[in-house]
């Protein structure tokens, strides 16, 4: 295992998840239910699934996509949407 790559997404993951709608919600459901490891396990899970999607997307979009660019193509997207909710948020509906 490569320690290097794996500290680095640990950490960029964790800290772009702190504070975000999935651990808000989390922690709303936790504190609405009597049983916290049900939602746990549950919020646990749907993290591992779609970072399983992720992961198996960028899998094959490298086969056709050369990997920098496909970072580039990402990262891109990611600010575009941030571009369009912070536009709906201040000025749109």
């Amino acid at each position: 295992m490569d320690i290097r790559l794996f500290l680095t997404t640990f950490l960029t993951i964790f800290l772009a998840e702190l504070g975000d709608k999935t651990q808000l919600a989390t922690m709303g459901l936790s504190a609405s239910g009597d049983s916290k490891w049900t939602v746990f396990l549950a919020s646990a899970s749907a993290l591992t699934l779609s970072s399983g999607l992720g992961v198996l997307a960028g899998s094959v979009l490298s086969k056709y996509i050369h990997p920098d660019l496909l970072q580039k193509l990402s990262g891109i997207l990611f600010l575009g949407l941030g571009a369009f909710l912070s536009y709906r948020a201040f000025w749109g509906k």
